[in-house]
């Protein structure tokens, strides 16, 4: 029999702050562009997300989860990934390199 009693326990603690999150009842869709959006389209749907955020109770959590992760997509914390990119000082776009 496999003795788990050195493992750790749960890690709700990382992932809790999501259940107070101002965007959990709201389409996942304002967060991540469709494919080819550009232009105005984009930029209203962002500024959309980044308004869900600016009411979060969570937001820090939301960015640092985001930072944490190298979270390449999306809104997160109010920020786009080209906002998250320039903060840390690398390209909004991963590397496909061969």
């Amino acid at each position: 029999m496999t003795d788990i009693s050195r493992l750790p326990g749960a890690f709700d603690h990382r992932w809790n702050w999501q259940l107070a999150a101002a965007c959990r009842d709201v389409d996942t869709s304002l967060f991540f562009h469709p494919s080819g959006e550009r232009g105005k389209a984009h930029d209203e749907r962002e500024e959309e997300a980044k308004r869900v955020c600016g009411g979060c109770p969570v937001r820090r959590e939301c960015l640092r989860h985001a930072l944490e992760v190298h979270e390449s997509y999306g809104v997160w914390g109010g920020l786009s990934e080209t906002e998250r990119a320039a903060l840390v000082g690398r390209s909004a776009r991963p590397s496909h390199a061969a």
